[in-house]
């Protein structure tokens, strides 16, 4: 098969012809049609995850994966309804089933968790084997270009809005920002207006074209902070809510200075959800946080139901794309153009 591979890190991708896989009794093979490029990619390719894992080249990138089942491993009972030729997705974050996050099915922070496209075998190339459990079945009308970055680009920022909702930070009286309209933010501000109870949604971003992008998929206002203080951001968000702080934040970057103009707009008993990590440390005064009462939430990824519901949202026409599809070959132009942030939306590798 053909596979985009790590055999150095901070080395470009060897595009190269490597075996098929194999499978495990309890897996499935799944043949790769399409698979979302993420800025977690770029880190991964850049080493920057080898500070909290070792991750041995070769490592097949690429963990936003949808495809056909090519084969069905000889233990998966008739009950899990698959067959060979179903269309689906595969969830991330596979646990080890024991734990005390598994057994509540939060896979994707165990402890022992595995993820594909951080290890041997990833989206980037053509086969992938996956334990049956973590591929979920998908209507054969959604088309493979628009399904892949809903595993992760549309998962994330949904598992972090219902944190946020679940907390009790949205209602008809509220503002939520949204942080970044990029890959993740694009699909946070559509789960705003879905599960934001009525809640004004305003969108944050350094470039115009993202912040149109976000206009077009139903933000209520929209503020550019490139080169701007918090405070010529609150008074902006004054002007446009009524309010100059924001009573919850999804902060979908991760960036120092977008992590500090977000504390300094945070209102009192305001929600903060970070998804991002551009950056990798935050500093921000202690005090008001803590006499404010705000609440940071951590949200990484998403489980298997967080992931049905978001396919449940697709196949009833709920979600909009920016998508841009590139060939196998484009992998590394691709990986230089995130790398830079020159990307709008999601770029999609198709087989």
């Amino acid at each position: 098969m053909k596979a985009a591979r790590i055999l150095e890190y901070n080395k470009a991708l060897v595009l190269e012809d490597v075996p098929t896989p194999d499978i495990q009794a309890d897996e499935v093979l799944v043949k790769v049609a399409a698979c979302g490029m993420c800025r977690s990619d770029v880190l991964l390719v850049d080493g920057f995850f080898q500070s909290y894992a070792d991750i041995p080249p070769p490592v097949i990138p690429g963990h936003e994966i949808t495809g056909t089942i090519e084969k069905i491993g000889s233990v998966i009972p008739k009950a899990a309804g698959l067959q060979e030729g179903d269309h689906v997705v595969v969830a991330p974050g596979w646990g080890d089933g024991v734990c005390r996050h598994c057994q509540v099915g939060n896979t994707h922070i165990c402890p022992n968790v595995r993820w594909p496209g951080f290890g041997t075998y990833g989206g980037f190339g053509e086969y992938i084997p996956v334990p049956a459990r973590y591929v979920i079945k998908v209507a054969k009308h959604l088309k493979f270009e628009e399904l892949a970055p809903l595993t992760d680009a549309g998962l994330t920022p949904y598992r972090a809005l219902k944190k946020i909702r679940d907390a009790g930070g949205l209602g008809p009286d509220r503002v939520v920002g949204v942080f970044g309209v990029g890959g993740l933010g694009a699909y946070a501000v559509q789960y705003a207006k879905l599960l934001g109870a009525g809640a004004t949604v305003v969108a944050f971003a350094r470039s115009e074209e993202k912040l149109a992008i976000a206009k077009k998929y139903g933000a209520d206002h929209t503020i550019a902070v490139k080169g701007k203080t918090a405070a010529d951001v609150g008074t902006e968000l004054k002007e446009a809510t009524g309010q100059n702080k924001l009573d919850a934040i999804i902060d979908c970057v991760g960036a120092v200075e977008m992590v500090q103009m977000g504390f300094a707009l945070l209102g009192i008993s305001g929600h903060y959800a970070d998804v991002g990590f551009v950056g990798d440390r935050i500093d921000v005064p202690l005090f008001p946080r803590v006499s404010g009462e705000q609440t940071f939430h951590g949200s990484f990824w998403g489980n298997n139901a967080d992931l049905s519901e978001v396919m449940a949202l697709a196949t009833e026409g709920k979600i909009q794309h920016t998508i841009k599809t590139i060939a196998f070959e484009q992998i590394n132009e691709y990986l230089d153009l995130l790398r830079d942030n020159k990307v709008v939306g999601r770029t999609v590798v198709k087989f």
